[in-house]
């Protein structure tokens, strides 16, 4: 989810002396259901308990695992979200039995997003009231806002949010930097700035792969019994028959992979070649039952006027309702021709933006009779790149157009 960092500043200036930086995320939360409200009013009456500046640390603790045991208790919020929050309230629980638990274990309560309720991995963003969203979380509401034709709220405190409402705050990504996390491999600890490094190049119990993969050897197994694996691998006894039918599956695989590429280079050679940025905007439909769609305004390429249209989940009722995102899009001539256009087309990301795009090349022939396309997919990564796409305001891409000529 590391795409959809944007530059920006940290949290907001401080305020008066006994007042809370926005920044500190003190007022950590979870997603709004019905005992929302009892649990920001819980946190009020704790904070008022200790004083008329910042609220006491118990005070603090109390508030937090009575949102936590809210969010476990919520049929609404997701399963994941509803296990995370019952494992964090026991942790509340145990730590507040014990007198006080670990500073890391405090901090972790603190700095979490108030969506997922896990320590941000990338860029961490607030409200204008300071309340913490991991990167991938708040663009999930941006998009499902968008998907819902609503405007998207903080699930804490209901402030309408954005990109240009929040910000980046990175007093907490530096701080969750330092946090200890624990090795998938080997078990031990390691700040969280440091981890990604250990697991790829230092740790022992990180899965490797043969040497001999190439020539077909499956092997994953830990590092540190790589060695004995490679000294004892049978493939490099193998017959040059047998090896040769390895090779042929692996070639077999690799011709695929290059075919996309020698048709990208083919169609440079044609003589009439052109693209264009596009904009798609988003639209509803007239219909009893409205649906989201994209448009982009007429536009001018080979001499010809096109338009670009794409739909989300191929015009699924509530989009916003499934975890799996996708969009399609359909070609369509305007303008009228004197004879069939056969043309290749591709659609990949536009200047200045960070979405995954594979190439995909379409083909069609149009006629004044047949003049769009089917609606075909727009080759994204996965459903987070997708998010992203649906998060902005609008859809900026990169069309070519390559017209066959006979």
């Amino acid at each position: 989810m590391s795409g959809a960092e944007e530059a920006g500043g940290g949290g907001p200036a401080a305020g008066p002396a006994g007042s809370v930086p926005a920044g500190v995320g003190v007022g950590v939360g979870v997603g709004a259901g019905p005992g929302a409200a009892a649990g920001q009013a819980a946190a009020a009456a704790l904070g008022e308990a200790a004083g008329p500046g910042l609220p006491d640390e118990a005070g603090l603790a109390g508030a937090r695992q009575l949102q936590l045991q809210e969010a476990a208790g919520d049929p609404d919020a997701p399963p994941k979200k509803r296990l995370r929050a019952a494992e964090a309230a026991e942790a509340a629980a145990a730590a507040a039995a014990a007198g006080s638990g670990k500073l890391e274990e405090r901090l972790y309560s603190v700095l979490c997003c108030t969506v997922c309720l896990d320590l941000p991995k990338a860029s961490v963003y607030q409200c204008t009231n300071g309340h913490l969203m991991c990167a991938g979380c708040f663009i999930h509401l941006l998009a499902d806002a968008r998907l819902k034709e609503e405007q998207a709220t903080c699930p804490n405190c209901r402030c309408e949010i954005s990109k240009s409402l929040c910000c980046r705050n990175l007093a907490v990504e530096k701080a969750v930097s330092e946090l200890p996390s624990e090795c998938g491999f080997c078990l031990r600890q390691f700040p969280r700035s440091l981890l990604e490094r250990h697991q790829k190049e230092e740790c022992q119990d990180r899965v490797t792969q043969c040497k001999y993969k190439r020539i077909g050897c499956p092997w994953h197994g830990p590092f540190h019994e790589l060695t004995v694996h490679e000294a004892a691998c049978a493939h490099p006894t193998k017959t040059g028959s047998e090896l040769m039918e390895i090779l042929d599956g692996m070639d077999q695989s690799h011709r695929k992979e290059m075919q996309l590429y020698n048709s990208i280079f083919s169609l440079l050679s044609f003589e009439k070649i052109g693209y264009t940025e596009v904009q798609f905007r988003p639209y509803r439909t007239d219909d009893f039952i409205t649906r989201l769609y994209y448009e982009t305004p007429r536009f001018t390429v080979l001499n010809q006027t096109w338009v670009l249209k794409a739909r989300v989940n191929d015009s699924e009722r509530n989009p916003n309702l499934s975890c799996k995102r996708t969009l399609s899009f359909q070609l369509l001539l305007k303008s009228k021709v004197t004879a069939p256009l056969e043309c290749s087309f591709l659609l990949l990301k536009g200047p200045y933006d960070d979405v995954r795009i594979s190439p995909v090349i379409y083909h069609f022939v149009f006629t004044n009779e047949s003049n769009e396309t089917d609606y075909v997919p727009l080759p994204i990564i996965d459903s987070v790149e997708c998010n992203k796409l649906l998060a902005a305001k609008n859809i900026n891409l990169r069309l070519f157009l390559f017209q066959i000529q006979k």
